[in-house]
């Protein structure tokens, strides 16, 4: 990812349209159906009692994935230089691939050639599905490549932060919550799923190849996995009965993307997340919301992290504020395809941003527990996911149902 200019921010432009036209598309979108708004845009997501919540923190376990001393972690398979167009970069590919294969995922290896400073290069994003028929989906991504240095001792980076953490929480987070999938989708088949417009909304994980700039960030010479998907997706319309439903007829593969959510340079300690996008705010506030309610459940307490000297991985939102503009990085693409995006990426850059210290040594266990957690009860709540708890068993629902989604003293928000 990049941040262009001397502020290191590319900023959204505001579209130069006459008055007349932008009146006639104000009246064109209040004729469009509301129920495209309520399955596209903001609604309101189910919370989680405090029993579910305790299932998710403990199952699995949300450490043993990202710990980089754990030779069977996914994170210490992802860790090592993998630029595109190599050895390693085909074997943390083929990883990724035979973990979710081995959930029973639909794994789609996305291969491409796409022309680079140092001339042709193959390139193959990653695209997991749990449930290839749902009609809808809500993407979490990143980016697998480690970035391209020509000389030794360069050529040995890894991204720890960039983006090889990130991957493994993607990972981590599929194996948490495919039993849940497993379990909605039949109660979505056996006709006892109260609302079937979110329960037809299945996940999908993609992995992108060559984020990367080769040598400078530039339109042609960065995010080569995501500029070729999101051309792929607009351009290609779904055939028919592939899907148990879909909204509109004739429509595209990205046309049934519901939102876009980035990880990128995450696994460093004290992260800073700003919410770029106003029409995502309302996401931004529910993780927010999510990471509330795991301090106020004693889910961060781990090790000498004690819950009284946390503080907020997001930056506080204030009435009046807008678009706060963008880093350029792989969801760009589909952002300007007219994709939902929310960009959850650690703003100012990890010190250690391209360079041989963003090893194993810039990571911090207690922080990417803490993503672990909060990406399984965000994501559940997201897609109305039913943890077993005691109270579901017992029908007893009076745990904490009720809870409330309020900021609380002790959690300081920067």
């Amino acid at each position: 990812m990049s941040f262009p200019s001397s502020h290191r921010r590319a900023r959204l432009r505001t579209l130069d349209l006459p008055r007349s036209l932008l009146l006639l598309l104000y009246i064109f979108a209040l004729l469009q159906p509301t129920r495209q708004a309520s399955v596209f845009g903001e609604r309101s997501l189910s919370t989680l009692s405090s029993d579910a919540i305790s299932h998710l923190v403990s199952t699995p376990d949300p450490v043993k994935n990202v710990d980089p001393a754990n030779s069977a972690s996914h994170l210490s398979k992802i860790l090592i230089p993998r630029p595109p167009d190599t050895e390693n970069n085909t074997i943390v590919r083929t990883y990724i691939v035979s973990t979710l294969k081995a959930l029973k995922w639909d794994v789609e290896e996305d291969n491409f050639i796409g022309e680079t400073p140092y001339g042709s290069k193959n390139f193959t994003n990653v695209i997991a599905t749990k449930d290839a028929s749902a009609s809808r989906r809500v993407i979490l991504a990143a980016h697998f490549d480690s970035k391209f240095f020509a000389t030794y001792p360069q050529n040995q980076f890894v991204g720890a932060t960039d983006s090889a953490a990130p991957c493994a929480m993607m990972l981590d987070l599929a194996e948490a919550l495919d039993p849940l999938l497993n379990q909605r989708k039949q109660r979505l088949e056996d006709g006892l799923e109260d609302d079937e417009d979110v329960a037809d909304t299945t996940l999908q994980l993609v992995f992108f190849d060559g984020e990367e700039a080769f040598r400078d960030w530039t339109a042609t010479d960065s995010v080569y996995g995501a500029r070729h998907l999101a051309e792929r997706w607009s351009t290609t319309y779904i055939s028919p009965h592939t899907k148990r439903r879909l909204l509109r007829p004739s429509e595209t593969e990205i046309s049934t993307v519901e939102h876009l959510i980035l990880l990128d340079l995450l696994g460093a300690p004290h992260p800073l997340i700003r919410s770029a996008f106003l029409d995502t705010a309302w996401l931004f506030d529910a993780m927010v919301s999510v990471e509330r309610r795991l301090f106020d459940n004693g889910a961060f307490v781990y090790g000498n992290d004690q819950a009284s000297s946390l503080t907020s991985f997001f930056l506080a939102r204030h009435k009046g504020d807008g678009n706060y503009g963008y880093i350029e990085d792989d969801h760009v693409p589909f952002l300007r395809k007219g994709v939902s995006v929310l960009h959850i990426i650690a703003s100012p850059f990890p010190r250690v941003w391209h360079t041989l210290g963003d090893d194993a040594s810039a990571l911090d266990i207690p922080t990417m527990r803490r993503w672990n957690l909060i990406l399984r009860v965000f994501m559940s709540e997201y897609l109305a996911l039913q943890p077993e708890t005691k109270a579901s068993r017992s029908d007893d629902q009076s745990s904490f149902e009720s809870h409330r989604p309020v900021a609380h003293s002790e959690l300081s928000l920067t």
